[in-house]
């Protein structure tokens, strides 16, 4: 638990002797002076207030204020509050054009009786063009997502419940509890029948006749053929859909966590469509399920640098080579919930793309907590006591998930929130945390003022419920959670785009609609997105799926 600030612990003593009943032990009596008055009673209510400071820190119940101003502090907030205040100095300067012009005749401008009117309209238009310079200036070049493809693995990869833990038993590595450990997990996981495993893991034959060891089996080859798999049948749709020539591709993001092979993932897409060698590529790894967005916030930087770009993001999650073999409970977790997937998204900041274009990119707020040492090793890649490497899952890992939303939200709502939102939560907190009203409940606001659909990471049934409890969502908000999770099961990265393919697909995404996409991740990462549909998207117009052979 975090000590209170020494600097406010100095006036403990202090609060005792100066309110014991509302009143300074130094000045029993009322002041005569009213000036004196008012000074011990402010000095007193600071006290008070720091008293509660210490005790709700103490307790855990108190509100980090840095983390909601913060989201006040950003560039992108202020940017909205310069656009608004020169869109109202625009209209103003228009009014006034206007009055100048009308109140006097057109002749007579020159006259002296009408002398100012030539002055004040000299310097409306002088504002009006520097103001034109300044939004030109700070104006971000708008980001939009021309189309997205989801990888479906062919039909033998397909793994039911009783296909995996026929898997299991036959790896011949596996005792008898930790089997019955998976099934149960299983169980309870709402993860379907359809979901999909990579080729190598259907060889459990194999490592069990060498003695439950899979280097053989699950090798550097099995997962290079599983990245080509996903990610040339992926990029390859969104391409052919979108008419785009993969020589046009200006810049490539691809992020995968656990497979980071020599050439990188971005050359294999290189060689494989013969992009240009022009192209700039970033490969980002080891940034768990959160990798995603955390892509999509790069590309938005990227292409605030470079004119009339394409970009394209790649996620995946390559799971060949991360069965876990061993029989630590805290890492056989992963075994249960991580399936095959992908998912390619082609971005672009040309105003010609904005007519085909299905979204704009509107935030994104990334929140890393890898400075607290729990949340940094909440999962945690590591060997088990035998030597045999996997992922370990803390205990802790829904507590720290709970504050890492929480300040992410924090940092969110300036940027979505209309303005009585903002108002009705620092009216409810002034008077919990300084009015002393604690019959008063926390202020929850309705995010359905702020988006009408939601991308919740697939991270397993206990986060979907939770995330629906907390910000008291409905049942069809995480509809298109909970439907990725049973029929993909946590692909991890790309999950958030399954999700968002299916709200396409119930025929629900209407123009001006804005989605918040939202993953966890190890370090421990929450990372937040928030797009705006631009047209109406019919079920034939769905993003495509790319059908693997």
């Amino acid at each position: 638990m975090a000590s209170p600030d020494p600097s406010l612990g100095q006036g403990n003593a202090d609060v005792v002797d100066a309110v014991p009943n509302g009143e300074s032990a130094a000045h029993s009596g009322r002041p005569s002076n009213p000036l004196t008055a008012l000074s011990l009673s402010t000095r007193a209510l600071w006290q008070r207030v720091q008293l509660q400071y210490l005790q709700e820190r103490e307790t855990g119940a108190w509100v980090n204020l840095s983390y909601i101003f913060s989201g006040y502090r950003s560039s992108e907030f202020f940017q909205n509050l310069s656009h608004f205040f020169l869109g109202v100095f625009v209209v103003v300067s228009f009014a006034t054009i206007y009055e100048a012009y009308y109140s006097a005749p057109a002749l007579s401008l020159l006259g002296g009786k009408y002398q100012y009117n030539v002055i004040e309209l000299a310097i409306t238009f002088l504002f009006l063009i520097l103001s034109g310079v300044v939004y030109l200036t700070w104006r971000r070049k708008p980001v939009y997502l021309l189309d997205f493809a989801t990888f479906i693995p062919p039909e033998r990869l397909k793994v039911s419940k009783e296909t995996f833990l026929r898997l299991t038993e036959e790896a011949n590595c596996f005792t008898p509890e930790s089997i019955e450990f998976q099934k149960r997990l299983l169980e309870r996981a709402s993860v379907g029948d359809c979901t999909y495993f990579p080729e190598a893991m259907f060889r459990a034959k194999e490592i069990g006749a060498n003695g439950g060891r899979g280097d053989r089996v699950l090798n550097m080859a099995s997962a290079r053929r599983e990245a080509e798999m996903v990610l040339f049948t992926t990029v390859g749709e969104l391409l052919r859909s979108t008419k785009t020539n993969p020589k046009a591709i200006d810049i490539l993001i691809v992020n995968c966590s656990l497979f980071n092979p020599t050439p990188s993932l971005t050359s294999m897409i290189v060689n494989h469509f013969k992009m240009k060698s022009s192209i700039l590529t970033y490969n980002l790894s080891g940034m768990g399920c959160s990798a995603g967005l955390i892509s999509i916030d790069l590309a938005k930087d990227l292409l605030q640098c470079h004119r009339n770009a394409l970009c394209l993001v790649v996620s995946t999650e390559n799971i060949t080579q991360n069965w876990y073999l061993g029989q630590e409970r805290s890492m056989l977790i992963t075994n249960t919930l991580f399936r095959l997937g992908g998912a390619a998204v082609l971005l672009s900041n040309r105003l010609s793309d904005s007519r085909r274009a299905k979204y704009a990119l509107l935030h994104t707020v990334r929140t890393h907590r890898g400075a607290d040492d729990l949340a940094y090793r909440c999962i945690f890649q590591e060997e088990d006591e035998k030597g045999i490497r996997g992922v370990r899952l803390s205990k802790h890992i829904m507590e720290i998930a709970g504050e890492t939303l929480r300040e992410n939200i924090f940092r969110l709502g300036p940027l979505v929130f209309p303005l009585d939102v903002h108002i009705r939560f620092f009216v409810n907190l002034a008077r919990r945390r300084y009015l002393g009203q604690k019959h008063v409940k926390s202020y929850v606001p309705d995010f359905h003022r702020a988006f009408e659909h939601f991308c919740i990471h697939t991270g397993g049934r206990a986060v979907i419920d939770t995330i629906e409890a907390s910000l008291r969502l409905t049942p069809e908000d995480v509809e298109p959670s909970r439907y990725a999770l049973y029929r993909f099961g946590n692909t991890s990265s790309a999950s958030i785009w399954y999700e968002l393919q299916f709200i396409e697909r119930s025929g629900k995404m209407r123009r001006g609609d804005r989605t918040w996409q939202i993953a966890f991740g190890s370090g421990f990462k929450c990372n937040s997105a928030v797009w705006k549909c631009l047209r109406n998207i019919s079920e034939r117009e769905v993003a495509a799926e790319a059908v693997g052979t």
